[in-house]
C-alpha cells in the first residue's frame, strides 16, 4: 500500500470508529451491556487507536501524492489562514468552557449564551475550520486527505449529534436547534439570536485562543516542520 493509501486507510478507520460507535443501535447495545462510563472508555480507546496511527502515517508521509494546488506564495491568503486558525482556537476553547445547555441536569428550557449564539457546535466548527485552513496551505493529495478528516468529523459529527439528540431529547433539543444554528453566525443574521457584548463576548476564550495561536506560530517550524501551516 502506498503512502496516500495508508493515510486514507487510517482516516477512514478514524471516522468510521466515531460514527459507528455513536450510532444509536451500536451505542445502545454497548451501553446496555457495559454501562455508560465503560462505553466512553471504549469510544476513547477506539478514537485514540485510530487517530494516533493516522498522525504517525501522515508524519512519515507528509506531502505524499500529486499536488492539487499550491497557494503558499499568496501572502494575503497566508494571513487569512492564520485568522482562520485564530477563530478555530477561540471556538475550541469556548467549547470547553461554555456549559452545554442540553447536558444532563440542565434547565428544562435552556437559553443559548456566549459562543453558542454564534454556533451550537463550536467544537465541531473548530475542527472544520482547522482542517480547511490547513488544506489551503497543503495541496498534496495525502495532506488533503489527512486535513480533510477534520472537516468531515466536524460537519458530519455535528449533524449526527443533532439527529441523535433530537431522537433522545425530543422537544427540548428541537427548541434549542430552532433558536441556534450550526453554520456560524446564521442564527444571528436571521434574527433568531441577538448578541449582547456585555454578556456574550467570550473574553476568556479569546484570550486563551489568541495566546495559543501566538505559541503555535512560534513553535510551528520546529515542532511540525517547515513554515507555519506548511
Amino acid at each position: 500500500m502506498g503512502a496516500v493509501g495508508m493515510i486514507a486507510l487510517w482516516a477512514v478507520l478514524f471516522l468510521a470508529g466515531h460514527f459507528i460507535l455513536s450510532a444509536d443501535a451500536v451505542r445502545g447495545a454497548i451501553v446496555g451491556a457495559t454501562g455508560e462510563q465503560p462505553f466512553r472508555g471504549i469510544y476513547s480507546l477506539v478514537a485514540l487507536g485510530t487517530f494516533i496511527p493516522l498522525v504517525v502515517a501522515f508524519g512519515h508521509h507528509k506531502h505524499a501524492g500529486p499536488m492539487l494546488w499550491y497557494l503558499r506564495g499568496v501572502a494575503p491568503l497566508r494571513w487569512l489562514v492564520w485568522l482562520l486558525m485564530l477563530a478555530a482556537l477561540i471556538m475550541w476553547v469556548a467549547s470547553l468552557i461554555t456549559p452545554n445547555p442540553v447536558a444532563l441536569g440542565a434547565p428544562d428550557n435552556p437559553t443559548p449564551r456566549g459562543m453558542l449564539k454564534l454556533t451550537r457546535h463550536p467544537g465541531f466548527v473548530a475542527f472544520a475550520i482547522f482542517g480547511f485552513a490547513h488544506m489551503l496551505m497543503n495541496g498534496w493529495v495525502g495532506d488533503v486527505i489527512f486535513f480533510g478528516t477534520f472537516p468531515a468529523l466536524g460537519i458530519f459529527g455535528g449533524l449526527h449529534q443533532d439527529r441523535r439528540k433530537l431522537r433522545s431529547m425530543g422537544e427540548r433539543y428541537r427548541k434549542f436547534v430552532a433558536e441556534t444554528s450550526f453554520m456560524p453566525g446564521a442564527a444571528l443574521l436571521s434574527g433568531r439570536q441577538r448578541c449582547d457584548p456585555r454578556e456574550d463576548f467570550p473574553l476568556l476564550a479569546v484570550v486563551i485562543g489568541t495566546a495559543l495561536t501566538i505559541v503555535l506560530v512560534a513553535i510551528h517550524p520546529w515542532a511540525f516542520g517547515g513554515h507555519p501551516l506548511g
